[in-house]
């Protein structure tokens, strides 16, 4: 379930994106004193830490001055959450752009991230843009975790039902409870069946609004589907896939 926002953000929907990788190659040397994706793992909570990686999905809060962000550089994934963020920042900060974020890790029902308010950024020379990395065979096992906050792909899923606020069987869910509709641009969430076990993945409407490719397509899903699945591989007490597209299997 995603952290509860009580307030309009600016939606951002990087679907266009998601499907070609950047043209130019992750940086895999760090400056002087930024740790490697290995290092800010290791790190403790609550500790101060600095990254240098290339922004894969943003959502920006003009109302409240922050930003959210998935990051990516050759060894891993990062999430910043609620970093101190204006209308020109958020100009600056492009999907595919190259920044050194310093701040203080934090971990919320099993996310690690860099804490609300901790973040500040340093725009950096260079652009990359990932391509989804098909880690199917990781669903069920010990080493998804090793993949958090990269953009992933999953395929071959079965779409599984959800139950609805009225006890009744449904696709997909307006709200992690269903209390939710069309037209309010809810965030979305659906079930999908691999090999016997099932997982729910998330339309996050910060990231990809009503009436987006992907927001769209979810809505039309039906129990019994059989779906490709691609996004950002969120973490709440087990993985959620932020989905950023789906597609009919192949």
């Amino acid at each position: 379930m995603k952290k509860i926002l009580a307030f309009t953000l600016a939606l951002v929907c990087v679907l266009a994106l998601a499907s070609c990788g950047g043209g130019s190659k992750p940086d895999t040397e760090k400056s002087e004193g930024v740790m490697y994706h290995a290092d800010y793992i290791a790190a403790e909570l609550e500790s101060e830490v600095a990254i240098e990686a290339y922004i894969q999905a943003k959502a920006f809060s003009a109302e409240y001055g922050n930003i959210n962000m998935f990051l990516q550089d050759a060894d891993g994934g990062y999430y910043v959450y609620r970093m101190p963020c204006t209308a020109d920042d958020d100009a600056k900060l492009k999907i595919g752009a190259k920044v050194k974020i310093t701040g203080f890790k934090t971990e919320w029902a099993g996310e690690i991230e860099i804490a609300e308010g901790s973040a500040e950024y340093t725009l950096l020379d260079g652009e990359y843009i990932a391509e989804a990395e098909d880690i199917t065979a990781m669903l069920g096992t010990d080493d998804l975790i090793k993949k958090m906050n990269m953009k992933v792909a999953f395929k071959g899923l079965t779409v599984a039902p959800s139950t609805a606020a009225d006890g009744s069987e449904a696709a997909f869910l307006y709200n992690w409870d269903g209390s939710g509709a069309a037209g309010s641009n809810s965030d979305l969430y659906f079930n999908v069946d691999y090999n016997g076990n099932v997982y729910t993945f998330t339309v996050e409407s910060d990231e990809c609004a009503e009436g987006s490719e992907v927001y769209t397509a979810v809505t039309a899903l039906k129990v019994g589907d059989k779906i490709d699945c691609e996004g950002f591989l969120y973490w709440y007490e087990g993985a959620q896939l932020h989905v950023h597209g789906v597609s009919a299997a192949k």
